[in-house]
């Protein structure tokens, strides 16, 4: 039931068969965002973190070539967007436009902005006057090493839900597009034959980006089975189109255990070999294909759309409403807009990326500005463009599904319900919209799909081999801190003549291994694949159903995520009240990201209540004790902060240990 107001009448009454409507809020937001990274971006890295150019950074104090780094920040910005940007923002806008094309566009547009990218830099900036550790770790320095403990448990679970489910997502965009197969894993072998050669022998990026950039769309032709050339797209077009079909029906179960195999390679491997060049070279390969899909809706607003050979073009309209009261099985708009719309608005999976990995990366300070606010402004752009590809290029014709309707009818008939287009039907009514404004530009309708399918299943890709290695970073730190503690209660525990056998069974301890590479790593990938192989909710077991676990937790994740950016924006409030600096700025957003996220996770727990779903009730009852308890320890621990306020330039280099 669509809102009454007279303003929303009027607004729909004016605007939505306006088909420039589209163009104009695409135009719109990229001017907005250009003006955001050279105002606000720029007086956050000026004015308030007074980022330097000859400040020693991590990557530089603690270079071992393997998670330590100095990169060109040209690559640094590759790894980072690609691993920020995996399925959330496309699912999020895809499902949020449900409630109305503009709430899911204000969101994404101010959230962005003044939150998201705000988020993503601070996060950065903080680790790298930090020595380059996570945000868990920073916790117990500003805060206290309780904090820390809760944080590091509260990312372990995070992580763990993240590498469950993807593999589950990115099999899903296999099935419903095969064609993207065999692409998304030949960047493999060209993003380590890239990072071999930059990093031995160093020199400009051009050329190298230009060769990776054809071979990697040489591979979506490849895949797509040879569109447009007649010899190629006979016999050669149906062996390919038969491997696409053939990998495509594999079980969900295979491809999640192949997809962590490949994540722990990249875990374990040094950051330059496959993890960096692999997402510089998709950063490439996906912001072409973002800025095809920007010409083809330009064209299409301008043009319309070569509906049939014979008949009139089709006009671009958004087929969306403006504003929806209550989508049918929908929960409230307020406050789960604000989950669901998570990485293209703000997403605390972001802080891990700055914390994590970009932050052992960054060549100097002042890279900081591309890297972090920069890369969340793109995302948000992505958002928007999703966000216009379901509200007016879906419209346009989805023939396999609905071959008899379009525009506003066929909309209606995808969005009838909130429970039939959740998960991998968003991520298609997306991939469909946005390969029809392709189609304006020449670009045939398979291979469109598959430029689009290699998109998400890219993005997806990226978010999981860095979560990884995130992961891996999590595990080490927890499993430092309990053996540290262990080791030193045994230490308190023993005299002179007891010392050394004491001393041999902490040594024998399991969980040293943890702190290890190999054994974080091989814990990380395995305790994600023990959780994947049970079935989804509801399901048997079979071998069609085992692989999609991740299901069970993953209602958990929407909640969880956000409430880890307010906590990392608790974390950083505190570092800069801790150096006097301004903290308006990220308090406002902290609080928000605090309280929507809560309310939302606490609606979901009486719902899961009434249903008798006990496991999401004790988990979410978990996440909402440890996120009360941070908050507690944060409040007591505020007027104390002031005392122990330290100066601004005691916080460069690296060595901040206060």
């Amino acid at each position: 039931m669509f809102l009454p107001f007279k303003t929303v009448n009027y607004f729909e009454h004016h605007f939505h068969n306006v088909f420039m409507l589209a163009l104009i809020i695409a135009l719109a937001s990229l001017v907005l965002f250009v003006v955001a990274y050279h105002t606000y971006g720029r007086w956050l890295a000026r004015r308030i973190f007074k980022l330097s150019s000859v400040a020693i950074v991590p990557s530089e104090a603690l270079r071992d070539d393997v998670d330590y780094v100095p990169t060109a920040r040209e690559v640094v910005f590759g790894h980072h967007f690609t691993s920020i940007a995996g399925t959330g923002p496309i699912v999020g806008p895809a499902l949020a436009i449900m409630w109305g094309w503009v709430p899911a566009l204000l969101w994404v547009l101010f959230g962005a902005i003044f939150i998201g990218a705000m988020h993503d830099m601070a996060t950065l900036v903080v680790s790298l006057r930090n020595r380059g550790m996570t945000i868990g770790e920073i916790a117990g320095r500003v805060l206290n090493p309780r904090v820390r403990m809760l944080f590091l448990v509260l990312l372990l679970f995070a992580l763990w839900v993240v590498l469950a489910i993807f593999g589950w997502v990115i099999a899903s965009v296999f099935t419903q597009f095969p064609e993207s197969i065999l692409p998304v894993f030949l960047q493999i072998p060209i993003a380590v034959g890239i990072g071999m050669k930059i990093h031995r022998r160093g020199g400009k990026l051009f050329v190298p980006s230009i060769l990776a950039l054809g071979l990697m769309f040489s591979t979506v032709w490849l895949g797509a089975g040879c569109p447009g050339v007649a010899w190629a797209g006979g016999a050669l077009g149906e062996m390919i189109r038969g491997i696409n079909d053939s990998l495509a029906a594999w079980p969900v179960w295979v491809w999640v255990g192949v997809l962590l195999l490949y994540c722990y390679a990249a875990s374990v491997l040094p950051v330059w070999m496959l993890l960096q060049p692999r997402d510089y070279i998709n950063s490439l390969q996906l912001i072409v294909s973002l800025g095809l899909v920007f010409v083809g809706l330009f064209i299409t607003a301008v043009a319309g759309f070569p509906f049939a050979p014979g008949h009139p073009s089709m006009a671009l309209e958004i087929s969306a409403p403006a504003l929806n009261a209550a989508p049918l099985n929908a929960p409230p708009i307020f406050p789960f807009l604000f989950v669901t719309v998570a990485c293209g608005a703000i997403s605390g999976f972001h802080c891990l990326v700055s914390s994590g990995t970009s932050s052992k990366q960054l060549r100097k300070e002042t890279d900081a500005l591309f890297v972090g606010y920069g890369s969340m402004l793109l995302e948000g752009f992505l958002a928007v463009l999703v966000i216009l590809s379901v509200a007016a290029g879906i419209g346009l014709g989805w023939p396999e599904r609905f071959p008899d309707i379009r525009g506003a009818e066929l909309w209606g008939r995808l969005y009838a319900d909130w429970k039939e287009i959740t998960g991998g039907k968003a991520i298609g009514a997306f991939v469909v919209g946005a390969s029809n404004f392709l189609q304006t530009l020449g670009i045939e309708s398979t291979m469109g799909r598959a430029l689009m399918g290699v998109l998400v299943a890219s993005f997806a890709g990226t978010t999981l081999d860095t979560a990884t290695r995130l992961q891996r970073y999590v595990v080490q730190e927890l499993a430092g801190a309990l053996l540290g503690r262990r080791e030193n209660l045994a230490d308190r525990s023993t005299d002179s003549c007891g010392g050394s056998n004491e001393q041999r069974r902490v040594n024998w301890n399991p969980v040293r291994s943890l702190t290890k590479i190999h054994g974080a790593t091989l814990f990380a990938v395995g305790s994600a694949f023990l959780l994947a192989i049970f079935p989804a909710p509801g399901k048997p077991w079979s071998w069609e159903t085992i692989g999609t676990g991740g299901l069970i937790l993953w209602p958990l994740f929407g909640a969880t995520n956000q409430l880890l950016g307010g906590l990392a924006l608790l974390v950083v409030c505190f570092w800069l009240l801790r150096r006097g600096l301004p903290v308006w700025f990220a308090m406002l957003p902290m609080l928000f990201m605090l309280a929507m996220p809560t309310w939302a996770l606490a609606t979901d727990i009486t719902r899961w209540m009434a249903g008798g779903s006990s496991l999401l009730v004790c988990v979410g009852f978990l996440m909402l004790a440890l996120t009360v308890w941070m908050c507690v320890e944060a409040v007591l621990l505020w007027r104390r902060a002031h005392a122990l306020q330290i100066e601004p330039e005691e916080s460069h280099g690296g060595n901040d240990s206060r």
